[in-house]
């Protein structure tokens, strides 16, 4: 009995620590685009002083303002999850999606924004330091894995596939259109 628990321990931590590397993978791929994305409404007046006023907080206002949006996601994830139970999956799984997305969103900017104040609280350095040290690893054994080697290549195939069919279908447009 000890040695099938202790292989169901194992099991759930294997299958714990590949969930989690793909949640990993996901920030990572989606941090600095959606960033960029939210960047770019710096430039809307409004947007552009409360970025200013977010930059110029002491670091525990700070930490307040970078835990705010993620834990105001979570009723909302909580929500989608029950429209699964109810049924509704693919409307609970879009809002999931959607959420993660918005979040990914939200906390990279606001973490652009909040990191020098942040940095000055040393348990959060700390911190920091062995959670970027451990995800770091996490990713770099992701990406040596031959699956993801042999989906990276498939996803540039597909993407020099589109590339050319989509010149092709707008040269083939200009044509038509040019007579």
């Amino acid at each position: 009995m000890h040695r099938c628990l202790r292989f169901l321990v194992q099991a759930l931590k294997g299958f714990g620590t590949a969930v989690f590397a793909l949640l990993l993978i996901f920030e990572e791929w989606g941090w600095d685009p959606l960033s960029r994305l939210l960047y770019r409404m710096a430039r809307l007046p409004v947007w552009s002083q409360i970025e200013k006023l977010i930059v110029r907080l002491p670091p525990y206002a700070a930490l307040a303002v970078f835990g705010v949006p993620v834990l105001a996601l979570i009723p909302v994830k909580l929500l989608a999850w029950y429209w699964v139970a109810q049924g509704h999956a693919l409307l609970g799984l879009s809002v999931v999606v959607a959420a993660k997305v918005a979040g990914t969103a939200i906390a990279a900017r606001l973490f652009q924004l909040t990191q020098p104040a942040l940095m000055q609280l040393p348990w959060f350095n700390r911190g920091y330091g062995r959670f970027k040290t451990w995800k770091d690893d996490i990713t770099a054994r992701v990406r040596q894995s031959p699956i993801w080697r042999k989906a990276r290549c498939g996803s540039h195939r597909l993407r020099r596939y589109g590339r050319t069919r989509g010149r092709l279908a707008w040269q083939g447009l200009r044509n038509i259109f040019s007579r």
